[in-house]
């Protein structure tokens, strides 16, 4: 399989390149093929975005144009004459296809070179009437940004280029710059100047700077916030203008005096005449299980905290769970603000459609506003089903299900219920000692969660954590049970969790309880899971098969699973059996793994993570992105150790229900950015830094919680759980430790049509560190450990639907720690050793 990608890679970028080479295919005598478009600002070359884009004829895509080339002109007259001229051909018509075949064949053809055309991109002919149209934008643009005496030119240079083709370069020469001079009103409303001047201080327009367009712009967005947030009602964008006095004559000093005007409301408003005034909210309306049409006189009513609640019959509601999330307030100032705060509060409680919300003039003085809020409930029951197809390294596939029941207003407070049950099943042909059925494998789960939209806490958090942040608390309750998969674990969970948003892009998350047990219950099956653990006790066993018990080992000399591993590993940790120091090294190794990995575990923990993110949309790629989590466990049940009688192990490790609990402080710090280069080509990076170190009742972190390193959304010249810890090369099946760094730095462009192309970079690495692994090229030591950082290097090709993105990445081992010095660089970078990752949207 990994060499069919292979081929199919290769062929891909030997046809772009043969086709490339040809551009000029489709370009006709007279005509120049556009190869690059040229900036220069008072002799000063510039690659701004912005500018850019204000020229009207860009360059070829030259995948998209190799395409195109691909495609035959005239394709319908062409294989329409071929077909004739066949069916003309009693001969062939007779002994090699039927009329109807080579019908159907001509049409693919046909609809074959369409889609290259459509695909592909027709050759970019220089024309100087856009060249000129781009040259007047040009002057225009600088116009808006302070040069109204710029002067652009351009030229069509062919110099230097190949046949038939050019390069046009435009010239810009700003001439001086306009500054704005004294800035004075004319604002006709004595509310509307009151308010000017109360927020003047951050006015986008100052005396002594640059004319631009941008900030006159900025100014009237703000002018305009600022007025519909303090009581001014309908306010008119356009009710705001700037004169502007400009000289353009030689000689003068280049300041412009403004003047900003704003009118009373403008011709076409309903109340046209009334001046702009501040209003004042007098009464607020609330309409529960409001249907379209709903008669208002045979409503019932009942007042809450200054509103008005209207319902039918019985309100399904408590009076306070409604009121607590409408930011509008009866006797406050008219704000925008708060209705789109109402809106979105009143979305999170996830029991209503959109929310319409309308005011109207409460009397004739015009200064009073009444508001209505007209609240259509969602269903109170809703029931979801969904299944897809599964591939991963433990199942070569799989079918998932899953079906969710959700219940709204639970306790009349706007509360939801969520039941989930999910299952999978699949097939692994490494999986052994199955039965001849094709489905062997088996994972099945339950979860339940209520959510209350506020916090739900012993006292009242508002001061702390107003309405306004969204806050939202969640139980649930999980369970998940598997067959034939690893060693047939069963999961019980149960999470108490805190989570609101300060702004749109801050985020917090408290867990206060994150309870969580893992029960093993096929141990047995320990050696027949991890392969790689049996074949080194295996290989240590075979050199003792004359001392040790015949009854360990089958027909072939091996290791008899678990009656064998379990006699051996036994016989020679008490000393039955007398090996040498490395042989009795490794076996209690591989038993100190087998322990850990098969020990049942108990996580106690609390967690808070913090995130921000300032991309504005998905379009948006210029961002970052920010995740920071600490998680301590272990810690409160340890602090009721000397007041509760725990049972202990024979470590002097406290047991509850027979299960030692974890103890440790986990911390991850996670920050990606992106910068985008240009109009299609973006740079990503990503690090990240996490670290578990265990104490008090444990020695090691549960394998649950540990890190790992490799994979397609990690270092994807490495197979998951494959890279590390530290210098080590792959000695466990799943091989992971408790610290871990990784950066990964990703180039993004287009290629064909939706087909784009990465460049990327992974590095990274795990490591034990403060825990009970005493295994010199596994442990982080110091500084000098980072010399173990591994690089994998590699491309890749994706397809983008929309709504998402189809990946796949070979990656190539650039720098592999597990060699020794001298020998790490390049060492397996070839097609051979590669990675190949196929997976869905970005890997970050």
């Amino acid at each position: 399989m990994k060499h069919f990608f292979v081929k199919i890679t290769v062929l891909f970028f030997v046809i772009l390149f043969i086709s490339s080479c040809n551009a000029i295919k489709r370009v006709k005598d007279g005509q120049l093929l556009l190869t690059k478009n040229s900036i220069s600002v008072n002799n000063e070359k510039i690659k701004n975005d912005e500018v850019q884009g204000l020229i009207s004829q860009r360059p070829n895509n030259l995948g998209r144009l190799a395409l195109y080339n691909l495609a035959r002109e005239n394709a319908d007259s062409f294989y329409t004459a071929r077909l004739d001229s066949n069916l003309n051909d009693i001969n062939f018509f007779e002994k090699i296809i039927s009329k109807k075949q080579l019908v159907q064949v001509a049409d693919y053809k046909i609809n074959f070179n369409n889609w290259l055309k459509k695909t592909g991109e027709a050759p970019v002919i220089v024309d100087p009437l856009k060249t000129a149209k781009s040259a007047e934008r040009l002057n225009k643009y600088y116009e808006t940004k302070g040069y109204f005496n710029n002067d652009v030119r351009f030229e069509i240079d062919t110099a230097g280029q190949k046949e038939k083709r050019a390069e046009v370069n435009y010239n810009v020469t700003t001439g001086p710059t306009y500054y704005l001079d004294t800035i004075t009103t004319a604002i006709a409303s004595k509310d509307l100047d009151s308010l000017y001047k109360r927020y003047k201080r951050f006015s986008r327009i100052r005396t002594g700077q640059r004319f631009d367009l941008d900030n006159f712009q900025a100014e009237k967005e703000r002018l305009t916030s600022i007025f519909a947030n303090n009581g001014i009602y309908k306010f008119q964008p356009n009710a705001i203008s700037f004169d502007i006095e400009r000289d353009t004559t030689t000689g003068q000093d280049y300041k412009m005096p403004v003047e900003v005007d704003i009118d009373n409301k403008t011709e076409g408003d309903s109340i046209n005449g009334f001046e702009y005034k501040i209003h004042h909210i007098k009464k607020v309306n609330i309409y529960a299980d409001y249907t379209f049409g709903d008669n208002q006189d045979s409503l019932q009513t009942i007042e809450n905290d200054g509103y008005t609640i209207y319902f039918k019959n019985k309100l399904k509601y408590r009076p306070n769970a409604l009121t607590d999330v409408i930011a509008i307030l009866p006797g406050n100032v008219y704000k925008e603000s708060d209705r789109a705060l109402t809106s979105k509060q009143i979305n999170n409680l996830k029991v209503f459609k959109y929310p319409n919300i309308n005011y109207s003039y409460a009397d004739s003085t015009d200064n009073k506003l009444n508001t209505d809020i007209y609240l259509a409930p969602r269903p109170r029951f809703s029931l979801g089903f969904s299944t897809d197809l599964l591939h991963s390294n433990i199942q070569d596939i799989g079918i998932s299900f899953s079906t969710s029941l959700i219940s709204r207003n639970i306790f009349r407070g706007a509360e939801t219920l969520d039941i989930a049950l999910r299952g999978t099943v699949g097939s692994s042909s490494d999986f052994k000692n199955t039965s001849s059925s094709f489905f062997n494998l088996a994972e099945f789960g339950a979860d339940i969660g209520l959510n209350f939209p506020r916090i739900f806490f012993p006292f009242n958090t508002d001061g702390i954590i107003p309405k306004s942040m969204s806050p939202e608390t969640r139980f649930s309750l999980g369970t998940t049970l598997q067959k034939n998969i690893g060693l047939d674990k069963q999961t019980f969970n149960g999470i108490l969790r805190y989570k609101w948003k300060p702004t749109n892009q801050r985020q917090n998350i408290v867990e206060l309880l994150n309870i969580q047990y893992v029960k093993n219950l096929n141990t047995d099956r320990y050696y027949d899971v991890y392969d790689n653990s049996y074949g080194d006790l295996n290989d240590v066993a075979d050199n003792y098969t004359q001392v040790a018990d015949t009854s360990y080992y089958n027909s072939n000399g091996d290791l008899v699973i678990p009656d064998g591993t379990s006699g051996f590993t036994n016989d020679v940790l008490d000393g039955s059996i007398t090996t040498s120091q490395s042989d009795y090294n490794e076996v209690s190794r591989l038993e100190d793994r087998r322990d850990r990995l098969t020990a049942n575990n108990l996580i106690f923990s609390s967690n808070y993570t913090y995130f921000k993110n300032n991309r504005r949309n998905v379009n948006d790629n210029n961002f970052f992105q920010f995740r920071g989590k600490i998680e301590f466990a272990g810690n409160l049940l340890s602090a009721l150790a000397p007041i509760v009688d725990f049972e202990q192990n024979e470590d002097g490790k406290n047991l509850i229900f027979g299960v030692q609990y974890s103890q440790y402080v986990k911390t991850e710090l996670d920050y990606i950015k992106y910068w985008r280069l240009s109009r299609s080509n973006v740079l990503a990076f990503r690090s990240f830094l996490g670290i578990a170190i265990p104490y008090g009742n444990a020695d090691n972190i549960p394998f649950i919680r540990s890190y790992f390193a490799g994979g397609s959304n990690d270092n994807r010249a490495w197979q998951p759980y494959s890279l590390g810890p530290g210098r080590t090369d792959n000695v466990n099946d799943f091989n992971e430790a408790n610290l871990k760094i990784a950066f990964n730095l990703e180039y993004r462009f287009n290629l064909i049509g939706d087909f784009k192309g990465a460049l990327f970079a992974d590095a990274g690495n795990i490591w034990n560190f403060l825990d009970n692994v005493d295994e010199e090229e596994a442990v982080f030591e110091d500084f000098k450990s980072l010399k173990e950082i591994a690089l994998g290097t590699g491309f890749g090709l994706r397809y983008d639907f929309n709504f998402f993105v189809l990946r796949f990445d070979i990656g190539f081992k650039t720098y592999d720690p597990s060699y020794n010095q001298g020998k790490r660089w390049f060492t397996d970078y070839n097609f051979g050793n590669a990675v190949y990752n196929i997976g869905i949207n970005y890997p970050f």
